[in-house]
């Protein structure tokens, strides 16, 4: 498979270039179909594509990671070419790419293709959902990945998780939210289910790939921004425009990233090359929850005493009306569909057990131990 691509500068690139570059159109021509991959002697050229720019940190170079651990394992038989966002595709074409055979794989936020339909969201984030740990019971052991197959298999893709962010931050604000009225008229980057809520909240969400979200803060045409924790925010300076830094992510509480592959040239993969590829993603995922629990401690120091950044905490009339509003979207979004209905279900199910358990051990411990040892805020 030979193609011409543009292929961007992976070093030197100051801020607003990066995220301009991030933002742009397709600059390489389509690949032939994933059905019939190129193979030589063995070894064969994979192809993907996600939504995060070249090097960004944890998201991206998560997704850089996996692409180059993938080669590595295979010692070059199963060779990636890995396209960061806008190098190849947009940003939200990543899943199409996939889907009609023009590329392998794709690293995302499931709730990205919540449009195609809307129980992707489920396995992103769900707001007031579970958080990393449950999750993970959820799609290994209670039916999750089984139901994400099912949902898959209707575009042609299967999904692995890809990463996790942990709780986020509950986003970027230009002033102080002191109620739920503070909602009503904002206009919010915000994508997935998420963005459903505020809407019942009188907001008004806008869907943005990364790279495009600061020049849309700095012309005033959000008024705010959510995106992921200190680390991955460290990037962004949001808080040249928005000094407000709220949390917990009510939005967000425990989001999965995830790869999406094309299923029939999954299926046609020998055993031994799925499991590789499944091996690789599950590194992949749990190394990127470590990275940020490990660093974003340090981050949000900076953004405190170095850029004056404002940490704030939602108040509890803001968590209620969120809640409600949550409740509602819910109930909507079960109407889609049975395969919809069957998601929320499984995942309400295994989050009051596993929240059940977590709740005796775990919180309770987390509770205690920061109590008498004086941690946290």
């Amino acid at each position: 498979m030979k193609q011409k691509i543009k292929q961007q500068d992976k070093h030197g690139m100051k801020r607003r270039g990066f995220l301009k570059k991030a933002a742009v159109g397709a600059t390489g021509v389509a690949a032939a179909t994933v059905a019939a991959p190129a193979i030589s002697q063995g070894r064969q050229e994979i192809v993907m594509v996600s939504t995060w720019p070249r090097d960004f940190p944890a998201l991206g170079t998560n997704a850089q990671r996996f692409a180059q651990r993938l080669t590595d394992m295979t010692d070059g038989r199963l060779n990636v070419q890995y396209f960061a966002s806008g190098e190849r595709v947009k940003a939200f074409d990543s899943f199409d790419e996939v889907a009609s055979g023009n590329a392998h794989i794709y690293h995302a936020a499931e709730y990205y293709w919540k449009g195609k339909h809307p129980g992707f969201a489920y396995f992103a984030s769900v707001p007031f959902g579970m958080i990393a740990p449950e999750c993970d019971a959820w799609i290994r052991w209670m039916g999750g990945q089984e139901l994400w197959d099912e949902l898959g298999a209707e575009f042609g893709v299967k999904g692995f998780v890809g990463g996790t962010s942990g709780v986020q931050m509950g986003g970027w604000f230009r002033k102080e939210m002191n109620s739920a009225d503070d909602f009503k008229g904002l206009k919010f980057r915000i994508p997935g289910l998420g963005g459903d809520v505020l809407a019942k909240m009188g907001a008004s969400p806008v869907s943005l790939p990364g790279g495009q979200i600061y020049e849309n803060l700095v012309s005033g045409a959000i008024d705010g921004t959510e995106w992921a924790g200190p680390l991955m925010d460290s990037i962004m300076k949001f808080w040249e425009v928005a000094k407000y830094y709220y949390y917990p992510g009510l939005h967000e509480p425990g989001t999965i990233l995830g790869f999406g592959v094309n299923k029939a040239w999954y299926d046609g993969l020998p055993k031994s090359d799925q499991l590789v590829i499944e091996a690789c993603a599950v590194q992949t995922h749990f190394e990127l929850f470590s990275e940020v629990n490990a660093k974003n401690p340090g981050w949000l120091q900076k953004f405190i005493t170095e850029q004056g950044v404002v940490l704030k905490k939602f108040n509890e009339d803001i968590v209620d009306a969120f809640g409600e509003a949550a409740e509602e979207v819910f109930e909507e979004t079960r109407q889609h569909s049975d395969l919809t209905r069957r998601i929320d279900d499984n995942f309400r199910e295994s989050m009051r057990a596993v929240a059940g358990w977590l709740s005796i051990a775990e919180v309770e411990y987390f509770k205690q131990r920061n109590r008498v040892l004086g941690i946290g805020i």
